[in-house]
């Protein structure tokens, strides 16, 4: 993942704090980070039956994983291993729209534990 791809990739998905002094490594941890706290979000408005808010805190979950860390792969240069990661967030996209339609807090429970290993994984190869 180029620096820059990765740097614009999180500018796009809005967040805010932190940006500008982060390495490139700790942007994308920033983008799981922001994705596990939307899909937290939709849990706990699901179960307060706040669905408007649940939709907007799913939405903006996809919005991470399809606009910041997807769209921050080096499919050129990551070659398999980014492919891999291409078809998991995807993945990851299809249970949380799922989890929306059907208000299914399981299926934001995988999307989480997905993401979790992959960020845990990242976290591991820290320059």
């Amino acid at each position: 993942m180029s620096a820059m791809r990765g740097a614009n990739a999180y500018a796009r998905v809005g967040v805010e704090t932190g940006v500008m002094s982060a390495s490139p490594h700790q942007l994308i941890v920033m983008l799981f980070d922001g994705a596990q706290a939307s899909m937290r979000a939709a849990r706990l408005h699901m179960q307060q039956g706040n669905m408007m808010e649940k939709g907007k805190a799913l939405s903006k979950a996809i919005d991470i994983v399809n606009n910041g860390l997807a769209a921050g792969l080096d499919r050129e240069k990551g070659g398999e291993i980014a492919e891999r990661l291409g078809s998991l967030y995807d993945y990851v996209v299809g249970l949380l729209l799922r989890a929306n339609l059907k208000n299914d807090e399981a299926l934001i429970d995988e999307a989480s534990k997905l993401i979790e290993n992959i960020a845990s994984a990242w976290r591991e190869i820290a320059p």
